[in-house]
């Protein structure tokens, strides 16, 4: 059978005036029995001279225990938003029990404080415009946060073609300007490597480098091809003969100029420059 106890006296903090101490008296005297958030006073119905059994107890510390863990997602939500499993985790990291975390969340989804799919679109569409990332690398990133296959192919839906063309297309931009003095083939690589770093389609890359189309004259391959030379000859100027010719041409070969090329610029006033 279940002890009752008459509260005998419920007290403010001193250190947080939104939590009261419960007295209680179960026919040994009086005694402090436990605190409780002010919501859970009015929820509960607590006052002076009601009785409360083991159970009440137990049903009152798993409301307050849940109200904390409310309160603690709603400072956890008020800086962004957060997918479900981003709360999970952040109240497991609290020490929080299974039972209280799933009521809480179930509170903040009532309220609409939690929706997975308003998240996904949201991170779809702030990363792919500021971060100007690629639908592979956001597929993967909301995976990881425990978003449904359903809800980022919703998300991935807002995505337009027209957008990801503009932003690849804005990233390729970027790399050839950081590439000018390489070798046509070595520009679009790299272009085609950043892109797919950055988690966008074969078929978006290729729309996006015929968007471009890096051509270079003839004139601005030569001057590319005798500075990357120059670049060379500083790294490999300590071998003499045919070792530093060798890795000479290994150098320019790698950095995908043409073999014509090369050998016009092992044949050129350029070259002896360098080596005399």
């Amino acid at each position: 059978m279940s002890i009752i106890a008459i509260i005998t006296k419920i007290t403010t903090q001193k250190k947080n005036k939104e939590r009261y101490n419960i007295f209680l008296d179960d026919g040994k005297g009086e005694r402090y029995a436990f605190s409780v958030h002010e919501s859970i006073i009015i929820s509960h119905q607590l006052q002076k001279g009601k009785e409360i059994d083991e159970l009440d107890i137990e049903e009152i510390g798993f409301a307050d225990d849940v109200n904390r863990s409310f309160q603690q997602a709603i400072v956890f939500l008020s800086y962004r938003m957060r997918s479900t499993q981003e709360v999970i985790q952040n109240l497991k990291e609290k020490e929080y029990e299974d039972a209280i975390i799933q009521e809480t969340i179930h509170k903040l989804r009532n309220i609409n404080y939690l929706d997975d799919e308003a998240f996904a679109i949201a991170f779809v569409r702030t990363n792919s415009r500021v971060s100007l990332k690629g639908p592979v690398i956001l597929k993967q990133e909301l995976g990881q946060k425990g978003i449904s296959a359903l809800e980022i192919e919703t998300a991935l839906s807002h995505y337009t073609e027209e957008d990801q063309l503009a932003f690849a297309t804005k990233i390729a931009e970027k790399t050839l300007g950081k590439t000018t003095s390489a070798s046509e083939k070595m520009q679009k690589q790299k272009v085609t490597e950043t892109l797919i770093r950055k988690g966008f389609s074969r078929e978006i890359i290729t729309l996006a480098m015929n968007e471009l189309a890096p051509e270079k004259s003839e004139e601005e391959e030569w001057i590319a091809v005798c500075q990357t030379g120059a670049k060379a000859h500083r790294r490999y100027q300590k071998y003499k003969g045919r070792e530093y010719e060798q890795k000479m041409k290994q150098y320019l070969f790698q950095k995908r100029f043409q073999v014509d090329l090369i050998e016009r610029f092992f044949d050129s006033e350029e070259y002896k420059e360098l080596t005399n």
